[in-house]
């Protein structure tokens, strides 16, 4: 019998905390974008595996990995490398969602590769895919508000009412913006959502 490699074209990531007291914090909108991505794709991101939960769906003829990392934000990139791993996909294949404080709230960013920028689970993802040559959307959350602030209570922190009406239709168009970019390429997505609000 003929071994078969796992099919899967691209793995999408988005990037949180596992529990519910962080479900609507700014960290977690890579979380939050893959729930609207999962929805319009008609996938269930629920089984457990690669230290996270995932579903599997198709878009345009590809089979797609949904990923929530179950390992917290800074350790981010060992269910990462677990899933990418598995499917034998490189760097150039993983799509990650995530949160951005140089961004205002409801401001997206379509980036080819980059550095972690003082992103911890993005750091974690290029130390353990040994890569910065993976695409990503950025969600804008906002500065903090003063340079006093304590980053960690920032990003843990919930939007505001006002901050959370503004984001909700960000988070649909960031998952619209990780299927432009699979079916058309990163130029074309950044053109279509960088900067958009």
């Amino acid at each position: 019998m003929l071994f078969r490699k796992p099919a899967c074209d691209w793995l999408i990531v988005g990037l949180g905390n596992p529990g519910e007291n962080y479900a609507r914090t700014r960290h977690n909108v890579g979380f939050r974008v893959i729930d609207r991505l999962a929805a319009q794709l008609g996938v269930k991101v629920d089984r457990a595996k690669f230290r996270g939960l995932y579903g599997q769906g198709s878009y345009k003829g590809l089979k797609l990995i949904l990923l929530k990392p179950q390992t917290f934000m800074n350790n981010s990139g060992l269910s990462v490398m677990d899933a990418a791993r598995f499917y034998k996909l490189p760097a150039e294949r993983v799509i990650v969602l995530f949160d951005d404080i140089s961004l205002d709230v409801g401001r997206l960013r379509v980036r080819a590769d980059g550095s972690a920028g003082g992103h911890n689970g993005i750091k974690s993802i290029i130390g353990a895919l040994n890569s910065q040559s993976f695409p990503r959307v950025k969600v804008g959350v906002g500065a903090k508000p003063h340079p006093d602030y304590e980053l960690a209570d920032w990003v843990l922190s919930n939007f505001t009412k006002d901050e959370e009406k503004l984001i909700a239709p960000v988070l649909d168009d960031a998952a619209s913006a990780a299927l432009e970019l699979i079916e058309n390429g990163v130029q074309a997505a950044a053109s279509k959502y960088n900067g958009r609000k």
